[in-house]
């Protein structure tokens, strides 16, 4: 009688079956070995990130979406007009070539520092108290700058490092003109009153100085700075004393400063291992004041239980591999430079936003790259994604792959002649 049994190697005697560990691991590593594995990566992560975000945006802001306007889908299709406008963009910046891309650094640079000027002219807005608003067109078009400068600073300080790259080894070329630029938009924002996304463009250009090798020393003086500016800043505001004293202290006026991080907290416990369900969430019925922006992760781990918010985790981390493998793997000093603070803003960011819902540090209205509502900050975003893509495209493997897919369009028609006949 014949015995089913898996295969074995002759030397280990061990089982070589498709199911074994073994063989998983050889089917990954085969899989991250193809030449557009970074490009299927960077799609597949941040596309699964973008549905879950326009799911949870309509779930979490249906009531107060309702109650502010009537309409229980007033947010969630601003959300989907601005996407499909992202995507688009994306699309187009992802097939640029990587000259054309160095020259649109510029003029988001310039384009972002106009932006930001603006913000201090009648044609700024204040929101919470952060003058980070431009409006135009009579109300027709509301933008933040500072997610643009965000862009600006990557974009723009990938093309500058690119250029200087045989004269990097010099900290006087390595700071000039990369880091009075930069702090220039940075204290732009910083004087809207914007602390949470001024520390996020801080932290893109110290991710950008780390990866380039910049020394220690340098970056510990520039976070010794940042440390110094962000202490001020707090002493000086009394609404920020008041989050970071509430947020030493959780136990103090709960229904007032404290209450935002206190429900936060309340609904990710009570979303228990599953979540009571899409749409159920208890929280976002009045408690927890606009969900749908920098709390959304609260309201997905209600609705989706551990589950959820360790899928919205995998993918995050999902996403900054392939950014840090598309920055080792370029044989472009832009395209590193470029995903290197694409990474770098993402990672950052998503790290401050869970750091503030999971109440580990004070609130200061970052939202959840790539998830929470917002169209400025979803555009932007869209954008950084193009940049990421192109930049995939271009990895040696990639653009060797994709040049012989072109040349077999291309390729000539061969007629052959029969009997005097074509």
């Amino acid at each position: 009688m014949a015995i089913l049994s898996s295969p074995t190697d002759r030397t280990t005697g061990r089982a070589t079956g498709t199911s074994s560990p073994h063989a998983l691991l050889g089917h990954l590593r085969s899989s991250l070995d193809k030449p557009l594995a970074s490009y299927h990566l960077v799609m597949a992560s941040s596309g699964l990130l973008l549905a879950l975000g326009m799911m949870m945006v309509l779930s979490a802001s249906s009531y107060y979406a309702y109650v502010n306007t009537g309409d229980s889908y007033y947010f969630v299709k601003r959300q989907v007009i601005f996407l499909i406008v992202g995507l688009l963009t994306a699309w187009l910046v992802s097939r640029m070539s990587l000259s054309t891309l160095r020259m649109l650094g510029w003029v988001a640079l310039f384009g972002s520092l106009v932006l930001l000027v603006l913000t201090y002219t009648p044609l700024g807005d204040d929101v919470n108290g952060n003058r980070n608003w431009v409006v135009l067109g009579h109300s027709l078009l509301r933008l933040q700058p500072s997610e643009f400068a965000k862009l600006a600073i990557v974009l723009w300080g990938a093309d500058v490092l690119a250029r200087k790259e045989h004269l990097l080894e010099q900290p006087k070329h390595l700071i000039i003109p990369y880091l009075p630029v930069t702090g220039i938009l940075v204290l732009l924002v910083i004087f809207q009153g914007d602390l949470g996304t001024a520390m996020v463009m801080a932290g893109v250009i110290l991710g950008v100085l780390f990866m380039m090798g910049a020394p220690m020393r340098l970056l510990a003086g520039l976070m010794a700075l940042g440390g110094a500016g962000i202490l001020a800043m707090v002493i000086i505001s009394p609404n920020r004393m008041r989050r970071f004293t509430a947020f030493l202290n959780p136990t103090e006026d709960l229904l007032g400063v404290n209450m935002q991080a206190t429900v936060g907290i309340q609904a990710i416990a009570s979303g228990g291992w599953w979540g009571r369900g899409l749409g159920a969430s208890r929280q976002k019925w009045g408690p927890l004041r606009e969900a749908h922006t920098d709390f959304v992760f609260a309201v997905t781990a209600e609705e989706l239980g551990l589950f959820g918010s360790l899928a919205v985790l995998v993918l995050f981390l999902v996403l900054g591999y392939a950014g840090i493998r598309i920055a080792l793997r370029s044989d472009n000093s832009f395209c590193r430079h470029v995903a290197s603070g694409v990474t770098a803003w993402f990672m950052f960011q998503a790290l401050i936003n869970l750091l503030v819902v999971l109440r580990l540090g004070p609130v200061m209205g970052v939202p959840l790259p790539l998830v929470s509502y917002g169209g400025s900050a979803l555009l932007a975003n869209l954008i950084a994604l193009g940049l990421l893509l192109a930049c995939a495209r271009n990895e040696p493997d990639a653009r060797e792959v994709l040049t012989g897919h072109r040349t077999r369009k291309v390729a000539p028609r061969v007629t052959t002649v029969v009997g005097g006949r074509s």
